[in-house]
């Protein structure tokens, strides 16, 4: 594996080069992690893909210098369109788990006659929870999801009145805690949310693009996964005319691993 990076003015985005396949994969990891997390996934599909693993914004060694200001997609796109000229890419796949779906989307939707395969894992962006609606848009509550940075008491007393009257389940729950226990995470948390806001997604023309250029879609969710349930998939399926839908009885935190059986057939 080589480690690279672009460096505009405003952001390090960081990447590593796996693998030695003829074809061209592009790879987000999900909250929390980065590109390491696909390293066994990478290993497994290296005689078919050479993979590029991202490192994502606040995660790794990428960073965005501009504070809150939100990632646009025209940002994002000429971002991605330095690394595929760079690269001398052309065609490729990209693979999105759970964060990463974001900017897998973002992607498809920025090159839609390159991308030829999508892989979502659990992916976010395919429908919008309340909570990051609430946390994200009007400003008296960012200020207060803000607040909690350096107060998690008061996250902590919300997260349980939340589960207390039905709004969130004891799973969600503690996902989130895992999430919000240090103060660098909550800060992850924060910014991850604010910056990223903008990566929002029309799911008829998200399919339109699957549909008309006759993308190959994949998509795996765990069956007991309370952060992306199977459910919410059928934001984006609906719409869509073929696809692969994989549901392996297992959590969240479970669906890299799966993947790898699953996308090594």
């Amino acid at each position: 594996m080589t480690k690279h990076q672009l460096q505009p003015e405003h952001a390090t985005l960081h990447f590593t080069k796996a693998g030695n396949g003829e074809q061209t994969l592009i790879a987000f990891h999900g909250f929390g992690q980065t590109g390491e997390a696909f390293h066994a996934l990478a290993d497994a599909l290296s005689d078919q893909y050479t993979i590029y693993l991202f490192d994502l914004f606040f995660h790794g060694n990428s960073e965005w210098k501009l504070d809150e200001h939100p990632i646009e997609k025209i940002t994002w796109k000429a971002l991605m369109d330095k690394f595929l000229g760079d690269h001398f890419i052309t065609n490729f796949s990209v693979l999105g788990f759970s964060m990463g779906g974001k900017f897998a989307l973002a992607t498809l939707e920025a090159f839609p006659d390159q991308v030829k395969e999508i892989f979502l894992l659990a992916p976010d962006g395919i429908k919008t929870s309340m909570w990051y609606s609430l946390a994200t848009y009007p400003v008296m509550f960012r200020k207060l999801f803000k607040s909690m940075i350096t107060h998690p008491g008061r996250f902590t007393s919300i997260a349980h009145v939340a589960h207390r009257i039905g709004l969130i389940d004891k799973g969600i729950l503690r996902f989130v805690e895992s999430q919000m226990n240090t103060e660098e995470k909550r800060k992850r948390v924060y910014y991850s949310w604010v910056v990223f806001r903008h990566l929002k997604f029309d799911m008829a023309s998200i399919a339109g693009i699957i549909n008309n250029n006759k993308v190959r879609l994949v998509m795996i969710v765990g069956k007991f996964d309370k952060v992306i349930t199977p459910q919410n998939m059928h934001a984006l399926l609906r719409h869509v005319k073929s696809y692969t839908l994989e549901i392996p009885e297992i959590g969240h935190n479970g669906v890299i691993e799966a993947s790898i059986r699953i996308l090594k057939k």
